[in-house]
């Protein structure tokens, strides 16, 4: 296939509009507080009118993945932007939980429609080093929640400025990347290029009907407050049911591998041990004898650094291998933050937190687009997707258990997370031991 595209202007564009999708991240961990005392919020209100951001990410990623190869990459693109735009201004005038719901919702499809766009786009761009590129793609999360946390710091802790003022600031990586975007050529998606049937990349993701069904139920699940999830029998039956339709589907309809499904299942885990934990990172520090916003700075901007030289890791322990390391050290800064007492030994539990979950959301996007490339697309937005689903239902629960038992009760709660994932990332590098990596060939022009 011919490169007749600027690939740098692309990547950077990409990185700006991500960098967008981060900043909401960071803003939205600095307001929660502010939705608390000058609104009169609870913390589980502002958890559920929060959970839009994260399950209109995941509706956009999936119709963007479904779509995308029809409509093009540039619509998905435009859409990302337009929806920011309403979701910023929304959220500017929002003063209760129902106007602060609203505007996640679009703040959640735009930021879910500049990963159904970029993931892809990045994938294809840098077709030679999937998960390296992404990697670096993915800095710009990290990156702009440290850029977000630095002006909440200055802006609202130290110069008094309104949390209007700060949000505001979007409208500057905003222009910039509809700019960097406007009027380029954006190539056609890896799976495309290569002649993939769109009957294939649906047979890829092993079972698609059963995985759209279910993350369905969970955005209903997150966005109405009568289906919120509790843990009793009827739960765990309907588990039980999910994981055995799964199975029939992804062996017996599609003949096709469970390895795209079990990923599934470790994003929803790995996503809400990273973002889950940020997110509340105000409410769950906030007695540990130093600043939250300034350790969600020092969190993010370690996995900024991380994520941007993660290629010679990957190289050397492949990513079953990141994503296995990623789940003990998650595991054990969360459980060190649980017990941590005083300035000092927080921020050293953060540190581990952070070098643990660092690599956990590119690299499992990396093993998809390497190890399952024929999902093309729609694999990718469906991991995303899933990750962001998974966090919305979260959220709320994690808010109640602040509201009751306490934030360190609630950080030794989230750390049986990454404990499940040690079991299975210890499983699935056994597993890999004897796959080699499938590669996509361009089809003839």
């Amino acid at each position: 296939m011919e490169k007749n595209f600027n690939a740098s202007r692309l990547f950077v564009a990409s990185c700006l509009a991500l960098l967008v999708t981060s900043l909401t991240f960071a803003i939205r961990a600095k307001i929660e507080a502010v939705f608390q005392n000058d609104y009169g919020l609870s913390a589980q209100d502002v958890g559920w009118a929060f959970g839009p951001a994260f399950w209109g990410f995941t509706v956009a990623m999936y119709i963007g993945g479904l779509v995308i190869d029809a409509v093009k990459t540039r619509r998905i693109i435009w859409l990302a932007f337009f929806t920011h735009l309403i979701g910023i201004v929304l959220l500017l005038t929002a003063k209760d939980k129902t106007m602060l719901f609203i505007s996640n919702v679009f703040i959640g499809l735009g930021n879910g429609s500049v990963e159904a766009a970029c993931n892809p786009l990045v994938a294809t761009i840098h077709s030679e080093n999937k998960t390296k590129w992404l990697n670096r793609f993915h800095v710009w999360f990290p990156g702009g929640i440290v850029i977000g946390g630095i002006l909440a710091w200055l802006l609202i802790d130290n110069l008094g400025l309104s949390w209007q003022l700060l949000t505001s600031l979007l409208f500057i990586p905003l222009a910039l990347y509809g700019y960097m975007f406007f009027g380029q050529n954006i190539p056609e998606t890896e799976r495309v290029s290569s002649g993939v049937s769109y009957k294939d990349m649906l047979k890829n993701v092993g079972a698609p009907i059963t995985i759209l069904v279910v993350v369905t139920f969970m955005i209903l699940a997150a966005s109405v407050p009568a289906l919120a999830i509790q843990f009793n029998t009827t739960t765990y039956i309907i588990m039980a049911v999910i994981v055995v339709a799964v199975i029939a589907e992804s062996k017996f309809a599609n003949k096709a591998s469970l390895l795209f499904p079990f990923m599934l299942f470790c994003m929803f885990l790995t996503a809400s041990t990273e973002l889950g934990t940020n997110q509340w990172i105000n409410a769950l520090l906030t007695n540990s004898g130093i600043n939250p916003m300034i350790i969600l700075v020092v969190v993010t901007g370690i996995m900024a650094v991380g994520r941007y030289f993660a290629g010679p890791l990957v190289h050397r322990l492949n990513p079953a291998g990141v994503l296995l390391g990623s789940a003990i050290l998650s595991f054990a800064g969360l459980y060190l933050l649980s017990i941590a007492d005083g300035a000092a030994f927080t921020m050293f539990a953060a540190i581990v937190f952070a070098i643990g979950i660092c690599y956990f959301w590119p690299t499992m996007l990396g093993f998809v687009a390497e190890y399952i490339p024929g999902s093309g697309a729609l694999g990718l937005s469906i991991l995303g997707g899933a990750g962001m689903v998974a966090t919305s239902m979260v959220l709320p629960l994690m808010g109640e258990s602040i509201d009751t038992e306490g934030p360190q009760v609630t950080l030794r709660y989230v750390s049986i997370l990454p404990g499940i994932l040690i079991v299975a990332f210890a499983a699935l590098n056994i597993f890999m031991r004897s796959k080699k990596k499938p590669h996509l060939t361009p089809k003839a022009a």
